[in-house]
């Protein structure tokens, strides 16, 4: 687990003004954290979905990206477009999309002894061009159809990130998919 510091934060997302090495964020019952969930979809009514590779929840599926803004030192950190901008060219090789913000969710999962704890914001874009997934990050990825995506993570919750499911229950609140 590398160095990186996140942004602490209480239930409501509202920084605390402390900084935390990933790694306390991420132990024990670790310490919510700002964290972003990112989900492309493109012109055909498709969902761009990872198999992720992760420390904690490894080789399941995932939204498009997942990531933390992180503190650049100098008094700044990235606002959640600076991070998901960079977590899509990081992951995809994907510059400067579209994205809107629909929200936060909390959550908290534990596997071994590692954990997420985090207030997490979904965003999401329209993507219809070419990437390269990073093999570093993921397995492989598919584009779904969002109602095949619905009643596959409904059907078999434990093949996706707890934050794919939590993901899913807010695009279903902000009427993302057609019902």
């Amino acid at each position: 687990m590398d160095d990186q510091l996140i942004l602490a934060c209480n239930g409501a997302g509202v920084f605390s003004g402390k900084y935390i090495p990933k790694k306390v964020g991420h132990t024990g019952k670790g310490r919510r954290h700002l964290a972003i969930a990112v989900l492309l979809y493109n012109y055909k009514g498709q969902v761009l979905l990872q198999k992720r590779k992760h420390q904690v929840f490894d080789n399941i599926w995932d939204v498009t990206g997942a990531t933390h803004p992180l503190h650049r030192g100098n008094n700044t950190d990235e606002t959640l477009e600076e991070a998901t901008q960079r977590c899509l060219k990081v992951e995809y090789d994907i510059d400067n999309i579209t994205l809107k913000n629909l929200g936060a969710f909390n959550y908290f999962a534990k596997y071994d002894g590692l954990c997420e704890n985090e207030h997490c914001y979904l965003l999401i874009g329209e993507y219809n061009g070419q990437f390269k997934l990073n093999l570093a990050v993921g397995y492989g990825y598919k584009w779904v159809d969002m109602q095949e995506f619905l009643k596959d993570i409904e059907a078999h919750p434990k093949n996706y990130s707890p934050w794919a499911i939590k993901s899913v229950e807010l695009l279903k609140k902000e009427r993302f998919f057609k019902a």
